[in-house]
């Protein structure tokens, strides 16, 4: 088991609350990552995104491996008090998921209050606001010369930057690390 396994199984409150997990294409988060540590000054910069995918299939980026953090919260997947939503069905059909986590939350929200919501949590709104958009935050933490943290919210932009190459050795990889799972659990694939 994982280190941070047994410290969850040690943390008995967590098993009474409820936990949403958002899943999204290691692809894109790959991606996200990359353009949100080339802007950072917490850590050191990738030089490229060939050495950014590098460090991430190693599991040498912050908050390590995507691929066994996701395996571990999976494994949580058939517990009542677990819902797992993936950012491509949220950009799909974000009403329908809004519902969703309403009704795994035991509440209900009136339709003026889920338009509300709707529209003050899109990407365009977040990213104009300083709230969300981390433009407040100082210089000597995010460069913000050197560009947003909020870059374009979509789904799928990992095919602009991975060269062919980079996509089969990232597939690869994908398949090796996350083969026993039932493939239905991803909703890219």
């Amino acid at each position: 088991r994982a280190a941070w396994e047994t410290v969850l199984m040690f943390c008995y409150p967590v098993f009474l609350s409820k936990l949403i997990y958002l899943l999204r294409n290691p692809r894109d988060v790959l991606v996200s990552g990359y353009f949100f540590w080339t802007i950072s000054n917490l850590a050191k910069k990738p030089e490229s995104l060939e050495q950014y995918l590098d460090w991430f299939i190693r599991g040498n980026v912050a908050f390590g491996s995507w691929f066994d953090h996701t395996r571990g919260w999976l494994s949580m997947r058939e517990k009542e008090n677990f819902l797992m939503l993936s950012y491509e069905e949220l950009k799909r059909d974000t009403r329908n998921a809004v519902q969703k986590l309403c009704q795994f939350l035991g509440k209900k929200l009136e339709p003026d209050e889920l338009n509300s919501l709707l529209e003050h949590s899109s990407f365009q709104v977040m990213k104009e606001n300083k709230m969300s958009n981390y433009t407040l935050m100082p210089s000597h933490i995010l460069d913000h010369k050197s560009g947003s943290f909020m870059r374009k919210g979509i789904s799928g932009d990992w095919k602009t930057y991975f060269t062919v190459a980079q996509a089969e050795v990232f597939d690869k990889v994908f398949e090796e690390k996350m083969a026993d799972l039932p493939q239905e659990l991803f909703p890219w694939k």
